[in-house]
């Protein structure tokens, strides 16, 4: 049974998605036993205490420099003997010392089809807002395994969303998150604790 920590940084909707799925049998070989906040008072720690899951809170301002950050994450990942980690909307940069302590074993949900609208700043509306300015007629999510380039590491799982007529960067958001990153995100997790992706 792996252990997963979820590291998140806002409503914790993907961490819901993820919640929902174990709690439906989906992912038998894996179990989320911490839940990591970016910041106090966000909602996703709300989520964990209602799943009954252990959440604690590791601010990047807190740390005099991102190695300082780093390492306490990583203290806090060790502590609790954690197997796999799920970035679902966490918005501090892992460091090269967490990546390294967690090769093939740190995943992320983008809200776009990597390559297009990714990297850098590109995240929240953002990627919507560009799939929009371009005239996109698909956009869709992505799960990538983590490595040290920003969206950069090898791609496990995509699906696309067609975009209507009339959609703003929210409505897209939502449909994307709904038809795609709800889905995706478990299933991922699922097909590394189960040992089917390498």
């Amino acid at each position: 049974m792996l252990k997963i920590a979820v590291l998140v940084s806002g409503g914790g909707t993907n961490l819901q998605a993820l919640l929902d799925s174990e709690a439906r049998g989906e992912n038998p070989n894996g179990k989320i036993t911490l839940v990591v906040a970016s910041k106090p008072g966000v909602y996703a720690l709300e989520r964990a205490e209602k799943a009954g899951v252990e959440s604690c809170v590791v601010r990047r301002k807190d740390y005099a420099d991102s190695a300082a950050f780093d390492a306490a994450l990583l203290e806090v990942l060790r502590a609790h003997e954690i197997d796999l980690v799920v970035l679902a909307g966490f918005l501090s940069v892992l460091g090269p010392s967490v990546i390294a302590a967690y090769p093939r074993r740190i995943l992320n949900v983008h809200p776009a089809l990597i390559p297009s609208f990714c990297g850098p700043g590109m995240y929240g509306l953002r990627p919507h807002e560009a799939a929009l300015a371009r005239g996109c007629k698909v956009t869709g999510a992505t799960v990538h395994f983590v490595n040290e380039e920003c969206d950069g590491g090898p791609i496990l799982l995509q699906k696309a969303v067609e975009i209507q007529p009339g959609d703003t960067p929210e409505i897209l958001q939502k449909r994307v998150m709904v038809e795609a990153e709800w889905q995706l995100l478990p299933k991922a997790v699922a097909m590394i604790c189960s040992g089917e992706v390498e």
